[in-house]
């Protein structure tokens, strides 16, 4: 972030005084009175900047970064160049959070595009609509009847939300969102060009009549704290609701199909697929691209491994990957046999088994 511009500058500070933000260790007190003006990545820091490293694969950018400061690990602590004021924490990245978040907190949660402080002369708000004070709602967007909405909430551009949906206070739907049949806490953030409580993928297949379809009369329910990413679709449910548990934070272009209970505090990572009826316990890790079976489930603590297939139930604290998944270890000692099996074959004297 060497050139925010975008978002608002950070105040100059001594270095004396990002130790004191960081609660880091400032290794060579005489130099507590460097300015230090922003922070920036080890390859593109100045003299100025402050930066972080804990990870030995950008060892070189160590070596050659022009930084004013930079956190680190003990451990690592000898790496850092002379002319770079080193300071000491245990956990560099989550300190140099620590100061991010104090000095861009206008990046924490998104506001309104246009600059809007009130209600759009070109909003569409029903007359039954209830809105408490400090509700944002920005130009085009349309608020159906009955809906409820909390204070401090900002509802986007062209964002569209539906007959009697409930949102809590200090939440941002993004534009061009398309909210229906839902339930929503507090403090939920739902970015740009989502679909919450569209009809789930409800079918009786092949029979005389066609495809026939099951009416979807679920709901979504989103707890609090719940942050949605870009382009994600959320299924209401058929018979029961679609439920995303507290504290949960989902990627871009994840789909979450009908009746899917995801638990509290779960990270799910980009373009994931939930297929219906799963439920998913708390503290759940699973990375991109991994796709679950439906009517599964996956165990509290569970971690899958990015662009898995997941077509059994996961215990709690599994740590399953593969296509398909299965515990980690397992998955390893079969792709290393696999691996020797090919080996072989291609030192084969003979050449059997090559093509």
């Amino acid at each position: 972030m060497a050139q925010p511009i975008f978002f608002e500058k950070p105040p100059p500070a001594t270095l004396a005084e990002v130790a004191a933000l960081t609660k880091a260790q400032l290794v060579d007190p005489a130099r507590g009175g460097l300015r230090i003006t922003g922070l920036a990545s080890l390859d593109e820091a100045g003299p100025m900047h402050l930066t972080f490293f804990d990870n030995l694969r950008y060892a070189d950018q160590l070596a050659r970064t022009k930084a004013g400061a930079c956190l680190v690990s003990d451990r690592f602590a000898a790496r850092v160049p002379a002319h770079v004021a080193v300071l000491r924490s245990a956990q560099p990245f989550r300190a140099f959070v620590r100061i991010a978040r104090q000095w861009h907190s206008d990046a924490l949660r998104p506001k309104s595009w246009s600059g809007n402080d009130g209600i759009a002369p070109s909003a569409i708000i029903d007359p039954s609509a209830h809105l408490e004070d400090g509700v944002i709602v920005d130009p085009l967007a349309v608020i159906g009847p009955e809906v409820e909405i909390g204070a401090g909430t900002v509802i986007g551009a062209a964002a569209v939300i539906g007959p009697g949906v409930k949102i809590g206070r200090d939440c941002n739907v993004g534009p061009h969102c398309a909210i229906q049949a839902a339930l929503i806490g507090n403090n939920v953030l739902i970015y740009p060009g989502c679909s919450i409580g569209q009809d789930g993928y409800g079918f009786v297949f092949f029979g005389p009549e066609g495809h026939l379809k099951v009416p979807q009369t679920g709901r979504v329910v989103i707890q609090n704290d719940v942050e949605v990413g870009a382009g994600t679709t959320i299924d209401r449910g058929s018979l029961r609701d679609t439920v995303i548990g507290e504290g949960t934070k989902i990627d871009n272009q994840v789909q979450i199909g009908h009746n899917v209970t995801v638990g509290r505090h779960c990270l799910l990572a980009a373009q994931i697929g939930l297929a219906g009826s799963l439920t998913i316990g708390d503290n759940v890790a699973l990375g991109a691209k991994v796709g679950i079976n439906n009517h599964l489930k996956i165990g509290d603590g569970a971690q899958v491994t990015a662009m898995s297939g997941v077509k059994d139930d996961i215990p709690p604290n599994g740590r399953w990957g593969g296509y398909f998944a299965k515990p980690t270890r397992q998955w390893f000692r079969e792709i290393v046999a696999v691996e020797r099996l090919a080996r072989d074959g291609a030192t084969d004297p003979k050449g059997e088994g090559q093509e």
